[in-house]
């Protein structure tokens, strides 16, 4: 096998049960406000204490408003979720990043900038885009509440190992074309079940180009194709990226872990369960039609006709595009917009903000368009102000909101109202995702500021 994957999951074997799961350690937990809190009351239950509380961070992202976090949210779920976290943070000794903090933001984007999630590491949480954190050449994956209580009372967690897939892009990606495009095109190609029960590792020489950034959007997708998680091999790039961050080793200890970091990487003999391959040349701008993620096309094409969808899966097909308010066939360059949204996990970065401000520079916002643009940490909101980023897209008509999960889902003020058509850097365009009834367009940052200022779906090429 002698596969990246190997290396750290054996390193990380506690005891294998006979004909059974493995008991795996765990490096990192994280713990936001809408999957713990059934896990700290089963603590309690039992009278259990964390058992090693320092491994573990919490941080409410899902239902933080992206305005006026100096005020009491206002909506009464949502208010009960963040403070029930803080409470339980604090009844258990944990680190609590609190909303309107420097360290608050979504938890996903906040755990790589401050190196808490390192090369080498396990990482867990109870949210299945945990994948992200693979991009820092770590085994990261999202478990269910009953899992999120094994962790905190044991800091183990029983699993089943999964097969290993390598996927390869090579080839030098096209202009305007980015991580998310890639991430796009491979769920295209593989559905969004087509790496079920494997554990990606991402090579060739377009992963070896992307910044980390671009890396953390590719992982963080990686579950969008079925996949358990998603991960690259350290190097270069990784390392400049984490040295003098906050919880990254210092000195002696940086030089220690350097070396071990450097060891990180599957050997030439590796043996994978499957193995992909990918031009880039094929990659354009994309953006999707469909109510999955798998559901996606090149801005330059169109949809497909009935004809070229498999029988068996027409009838899901037309649903989705009776949702959507498509047609098989139909081109949707042009299509009129209502909502663009810059953020989430996957897109909330200071690359994916420089990207959106080169396209809008010297335009306007489209008057009848309605954008939210959301860093995925305060600390991602410092550096758009210190680049001056905040004064190119106030001065075409955009705001800076406040960091938090936003639009990415239905659980915070920032939803889409029904009918109307969303292009969104986000994760997911699943029916009612961003809000009952919305119509969701997946697409890159580029994508999303070029149809902010058109009014309507446009090649990013063609500005």
């Amino acid at each position: 096998m002698n596969t990246l994957f190997d290396k750290i999951w054996d390193k990380h074997v506690v005891q294998i049960v006979k004909e059974g799961p493995t008991q795996l350690y765990i490096d990192r937990l994280y713990c936001h406000e809408v999957t713990s809190p059934q896990a700290f009351s089963d603590m309690r239950a039992r009278g259990l204490k964390c058992f090693r509380p320092r491994q573990i961070y919490c941080m409410p992202d899902h239902n933080t408003p992206t305005h006026d976090q100096d005020k009491p949210i206002e909506e009464p779920v949502s208010k009960k979720q963040v403070d029930t976290l803080a409470q339980n943070a604090h009844d258990f000794g944990l680190v609590h990043y609190g909303m309107n903090t420097q360290d608050n933001g979504i938890i996903h984007v906040v755990g790589p900038e401050k190196a808490l999630s390192l090369p080498g590491m396990t990482i867990i949480c109870g949210d299945s885009h945990t994948s992200t954190h693979g991009a820092m050449g770590a085994i990261a994956f999202g478990i269910g509440t009953s899992e999120v209580e094994m962790v905190m009372a044991s800091q183990c967690i029983l699993q089943q190992k999964p097969k290993s897939m390598r996927i390869n892009i090579n080839g030098k990606l096209g202009d305007f074309v980015t991580p998310k495009d890639v991430a796009l095109y491979l769920m295209s190609q593989l559905t969004t079940s087509g790496a079920t029960g494997y554990f990606v590792e991402y090579a060739g020489d377009v992963v070896r180009d992307m910044t980390m950034e671009g890396r953390l959007t590719l992982c963080n997708l990686s579950i969008e194709m079925g996949a358990r998680g998603g991960f690259v091999a350290p190097d270069e790039t990784t390392f400049t990226y984490l040295k003098g961050r906050e919880f990254a080793p210092k000195g002696e200890e940086w030089d220690k872990a350097l070396a071990y970091w450097k060891t990180l990487k599957s050997g030439e003999d590796a043996e994978f369960d499957k193995e992909l391959n990918f031009e880039a040349a094929d990659i354009e701008p994309r953006i999707t039609y469909g109510t999955n993620p798998g559901m996606g096309i090149g801005i330059s094409e169109c949809i497909p006709h009935l004809d070229n969808i498999e029988e068996s899966g027409q009838a899901s097909f037309l649903k989705s595009l009776d949702y959507m308010g498509f047609t098989p066939g139909e081109k949707l360059q042009g299509h009129p917009i209502d909502y663009v949204f810059l953020g989430a996990c996957t897109n909330g970065r200071i690359e994916d903000f420089r990207a959106f401000a080169s396209i809008v520079k010297g335009y306007q916002k489209a008057k009848d368009v309605t954008a939210w643009l959301v860093p995925g940490s305060w600390a991602v909101d410092k550096q758009i102000r210190e680049e001056g980023i905040d004064k190119i897209v106030e001065a075409a008509g955009f705001k800076i909101r406040q960091p938090g999960c936003s639009a990415c889902l239905a659980m915070n003020d920032d939803k889409i109202p029904t009918g109307k058509y969303s292009v969104s850097t986000s994760n997911r365009n699943f029916e009612g995702r961003q809000g009952p009834g919305s119509r969701t367009i997946l697409a890159s940052p580029y994508v999303a500021a070029a149809a902010a200022i058109t009014g309507k779906i446009t090649d990013p090429r063609i500005l």
